[in-house]
């Protein structure tokens, strides 16, 4: 790979100063890594590459490697950024990525399920079982409380308030807010913490959900298990639906949106709004249940 100093600096920065996620920085790189790729197979520049080339790099990106419309606005996004810090270094006067356009983003609902399938699939979950019981206990709390993999990975077992029903998570950003769990999901986290985790890893170890390894369990290791539970159930569902279904039935048992913005962890309350439009589904779902009309 051609530049792997700009990248490293680029990359250090972008963490440092613009105080981007750990998850994002790692995004970004691999991002850059295809375009230097791109740019060095092209008999291409850095400092002379043109918007044209750009294009020319999104368009393979979106056609041969068949990437989405949100993952080329990452990548739009990813060369805006870089670009912008090339020109800040004195690489080149220029940037060449600052007229790309993002493109509209396809507009998709979010993946929901109900509460007897969200039981079904946990009850799918081997309970005697040290990863069985973990499994359980982990995915009971990335639905009774919202959490996204990512923070459901940096969970501590210090940032569990038993007393409150409340975990203190960092999320997107390094911001921290407080979640709440139910007497179940909890009933779950004590005897995963008596029965599973002292098998598992050290008494010093401070991860709250950790692998066969003994090792802080990884987000990959995360997806897969759900994936198994998921194959098994015939819901086909990723873990993220999970975070959906929690937002999705507090809407329906009528929480407002700001309240559910706050218990995701959402900087934008747009971002929550997406949610409204599931529970309008439901809405018209009952409409023409107890209220159809001929069709003239």
């Amino acid at each position: 790979m051609p530049n792997p100093e700009i990248l490293e600096q680029f990359c250090a920065r972008f963490a440092a100063v613009e105080r981007r996620s750990p998850l994002t920085v790692t995004t970004y790189k691999l991002e850059l890594i295809r375009f230097f790729n791109y740019i060095h197979t092209n008999g291409l520049d850095i400092q002379t590459v043109d918007m044209n080339q750009l294009v020319g790099y999104l368009q393979q990106r979106r056609e041969v490697d068949r990437i989405d419309s949100r993952s080329l606005a990452k990548a739009v996004s990813c060369l805006r950024s870089f670009f912008r810090f090339v020109v800040g270094e004195g690489i080149r006067p220029d940037n060449p990525a600052a007229l790309l356009e993002m493109g509209q983003r396809s507009f998709r609902l979010p993946e929901t399920m109900g509460r007897e399938t969200v039981e079904a699939l946990f009850e799918l979950m081997k309970t005697d079982t040290p990863l069985g019981l973990r499994d359980r206990a982990l995915f009971e709390m990335i639905y009774a409380s919202g959490l996204r993999v990512s923070e459901a990975v940096g969970l501590n077992v210090c940032d569990i308030d038993f007393k409150e029903s409340v975990a203190r998570i960092k999320g997107k950003g390094d911001k921290e807010r407080l979640v709440i769990f139910d007497s179940g999901t909890a009933a779950w986290l004590k005897h995963y913490l008596e029965e599973s985790r002292s098998v598992l890893t050290a008494i010093n170890n401070p991860a709250l959900f950790v692998g066969k390894s003994g090792k802080r369990l990884s987000r990959k290791g995360i997806w897969k298990n759900y994936a198994r539970y998921a194959a098994l159930a015939g819901t086909g569902s990723r873990v993220h639906a999970l975070r959906h279904s929690f937002a999705t039935g507090l809407l329906a048992g009528g929480a407002d949106l700001r309240t559910v913005q706050a218990l995701l962890g959402h900087a934008d309350l747009a971002t929550t709004q997406i949610y409204t439009h599931v529970d309008a589904g439901l809405l018209q779902e009952s409409h023409r249940k107890y209220l159809p009309r001929m069709v003239q």
